[in-house]
């Protein structure tokens, strides 16, 4: 009977030891380094913007590191592949929380899997920010309560809507619109409806509209639809696997007018995709060029070119700004405390990072400026930067 007890206080014991290393893990405040997840568009339809997510995350992290790391400890980067859908990017979020310890986490950039994970994240108090979920609903809830353990590093669509939506009218004298939207995405409606409701005020008309859903490929039938109607521009708010072949498409049925869209766009898959010729008198709007002169871009850009033999697109600009400032949340808090990890983003001021300044607001939205970027010969071209008022 003594000896059973004994057995009993033994088991006791380890269990609490475990817990207690557990507890130690979670938080990283007894390891040598402090793991930061990605939760990645690895493969799928956004492959491209979460390879280039990793690579931006990446040279932050060897920046930081260079420089003493954090509160003495060495950033590791976590990737778990979201495989561009919502029900997997749930997935890698509890993997990255609850196996690999991440502190904080960086993505995923698609609005509809970031909306998905966001249950995940705030049950375990661990930050996310997203590089590019621009719909609303990343930071917000449905009663309109911010998500105290949601943010983001690019500005939303409202914003981004109504600038491309005047860029069409005052520069490129569009009075006549036709939007094809991806009825999958909430990105993409959410785009074409701030893009919609700013045209239309200024005086244009949308004179068709036409919707398709991710992974089609064939398009000739409703862009024979819209070339019908005779528009002055096409409005695609998109992303690139799908653009690019609407590009192609319209372009061999004979469709010459401009055509629009939305940061999705970026990616350097598109000119393979569309024909570069095929990508003349295209535009979209993005959150960065790799043509901004500010030192912190041209530093970036240069180290980007030399690890990766590219330029860097706005998924590895933002990616590398959202860990900048993940890093300067635990400076500030001091610890590994993921709670106050998250209160100390909300209070993040003016940093600096190669995609501008960044200030949050009550709604964890970064105010920032709007580039506008062309498609000549398939080679990206900076042709605007739109202040935000």
């Amino acid at each position: 009977m003594q000896t059973g007890k004994k057995l009993l206080v033994i088991l006791c014991l380890g269990t609490m030891l475990t817990g207690a290393v557990t507890g130690c893990g979670k938080s990283g405040s007894n390891a040598k380094e402090i793991k930061i997840g990605g939760n990645l568009e690895m493969t799928g339809t956004g492959a491209s913007y979460g390879k280039s997510s990793q690579n931006g995350i990446k040279l932050a992290i060897e920046k930081i590191n260079g420089q003493g790391g954090v509160l003495g400890k060495k950033l590791v980067l976590a990737v778990a592949d979201n495989k561009s859908e919502a029900a997997e990017a749930t997935n890698a979020m509890q993997k990255l929380i609850s196996q690999d310890k991440a502190v904080a986490v960086v993505g995923p950039s698609i609005s509809s899997c970031v909306i998905a994970t966001t249950a995940v994240n705030a049950g375990a108090k661990v930050l996310d920010i997203s590089p590019l979920g621009t719909n609303p609903k990343v930071t917000v809830d449905q009663n309109g309560k911010t998500r105290a353990y949601n943010f983001r590093t690019c500005f939303i669509d409202p914003f981004q809507g109504t600038v491309m939506a005047k860029f069409v009218k005052d520069s490129l004298k569009a009075k006549k619109v036709a939007v094809l939207v991806d009825n999958s995405s909430d990105y993409s409606k959410g785009l074409a409806q701030y893009f919609e409701e700013t045209f239309t005020k200024e005086g244009g008309t949308i004179v068709a509209k036409e919707s398709f859903l991710q992974k089609d490929t064939d398009f000739k039938a409703t862009l024979t639809k819209i070339q019908a109607a005779h528009p002055d521009m096409i409005y695609v708010p998109a992303y690139y696997q799908e653009v690019g072949l609407i590009v192609k498409q319209a372009r061999e049925l004979g469709i010459t007018v401009p055509m629009a869209g939305g940061d999705g766009w970026d990616s350097a898959k598109m000119p393979e995709i569309a024909g570069a010729a095929a990508l003349n008198k295209t535009y979209f709007s993005s959150l960065y060029s790799p043509e901004d002169n500010t030192a912190i871009n041209k530093e970036f850009v240069a180290a980007y070119e030399k690890a990766y033999n590219e330029k860097p697109d706005v998924f590895a600009a933002l990616s590398y700004d959202s860990t900048l400032l993940i890093a300067e949340a635990i400076k500030k808090t001091g610890s590994l405390d993921t709670g106050k990890i998250a209160a100390s983003m909300a209070e993040i001021k003016g940093l600096e990072g190669v995609s501008g300044k960044v200030t949050f607001d009550a709604q964890h939205n970064p105010v920032k400026s709007a580039f506008i970027i062309e498609y000549k010969e398939g080679k990206q071209s900076f042709k605007t930067k739109i202040e935000p008022k």
